[in-house]
């Protein structure tokens, strides 16, 4: 059974005229991970750095000779696959191309181009060149999946832009499989495998019949893909997209599926273009396992903007506590967000 719980603190404090105020947060639990996170809507009053305004890459990162994802340099700059991921130095799809990470993350990390756009402004790339570079993933993981059968921890991350964590502002995703299993994938295979037993059903499935049932954060759809915003935000802004007839990254032939979560995903941009945040991290991961998993889900969140001086969005708290703190209801953001789902009949064709 799904849970929505929530507590209510308060802090008071006299300011300086002797008046007294109080100050309320809300600590929720995420009902799929159990985690806990804090909304502090007083910080919210606070002058957000680097939100004035939508600031844009400095010159020295828009230097496309110096990228080793542009044309002229990829060949020399990046790494092959083994022979036994592909007969091909590199995997492609249309325009996407992915290689081996250079520092990677896992025994298997790559990376996936878009295509050769060098700087993609965020909310502004082409439906299909996310499609395919997605679709490039998921071909890089049915592979590894053959000849290492056991790395079956596998995720599709994005930082887009140093405040997110990217090194380099060339659009690119990264994907990754490990037989070390992480903290995240841990929490939801026991918390689905639990689930199931109890309740005979699928946690994320529930979760959205739950959302949609209560209207209070539920955005909208993208085909086989729902949107809604997160309960217990671990990051600002945070989206989740779940799809409930998909449960594996092993499917590059679903070619629907694939676009219809690139859909999603650039709704969000959008949205976060609206806020002037230009940094944004995407997290898609499953367990390969061959047994019944959860519908698959990605989660969005806007990060710092990458401008001058600007404020982290993760502070001594979060490192204290283990706890997010964010500044805004999910409530609000469900209705901020609602209106970059209205369908545009002419993206959807792309």
């Amino acid at each position: 059974m799904i849970e929505f719980n929530k507590t209510e603190l308060s802090a008071t404090f006299m300011n300086a005229s002797g008046n007294r105020i109080k100050r309320i947060q809300q600590v929720r639990t995420d009902p799929v991970s159990l985690r806990k996170c804090r909304i502090t809507l007083s910080r919210a009053l606070e002058n957000e750095r680097g939100t004035e305004m939508l600031y844009h890459p400095p010159e020295i990162d828009l230097d496309e000779k110096k990228c080793p994802f542009c044309p002229g340099n990829l060949e020399s700059m990046t790494p092959c696959l083994m022979p036994e991921i592909s007969g091909e130095k590199r995997l492609s799809y249309n325009d996407s191309i992915l290689f081996p990470n250079l520092f990677p993350y896992t025994e298997w990390s790559a990376v996936s181009l878009f295509d050769n756009t060098h700087h993609v402004e965020i909310g502004t790339a082409e439906l299909g060149a996310y499609r395919d570079s997605f679709i490039n993933c998921a071909q890089y993981l049915s592979q590894v999946k053959k000849i290492d059968p056991d790395a079956i921890y596998m995720s599709i991350t994005q930082n887009h832009l140093p405040g997110a964590g990217g090194s380099l502002v060339h659009p690119h995703l990264q994907v990754h499989a490990t037989q070390q299993i992480s903290n995240n994938h841990r929490i939801l295979k026991q918390r689905a495998q639990a689930y199931e037993v109890r309740y005979d059903s699928c946690i994320l499935s529930d979760l959205l019949l739950a959302e949609k049932k209560t209207k209070k954060r539920y955005i909208g759809s993208t085909g086989s893909w729902e949107w809604i915003t997160a309960f217990a935000p671990s990051g600002f802004y945070e989206i989740w997209g779940i799809a409930r007839k998909a449960s594996s990254l092993l499917i590059p032939e679903k070619t629907q599926v694939w676009k219809d979560l690139a859909k999603g995903v650039l709704n969000t941009q959008k949205f976060y273009k609206s806020l002037n945040r230009n940094s944004y991290n995407l997290a898609l991961l499953s367990v390969e396992d061959g047994k019944n998993f959860p519908c698959l889900k990605v989660s969005l969140t806007a990060r710092s903007s990458y401008a001058p001086w600007v404020r982290s969005d993760f502070t001594g708290f979060e490192i204290a506590s283990g706890e997010m703190a964010t500044f805004t209801l999910p409530e609000s953001v469900a209705d901020m967000a609602k209106k970059f789902w209205k369908t545009d009949p002419s993206n959807l064709k792309k």
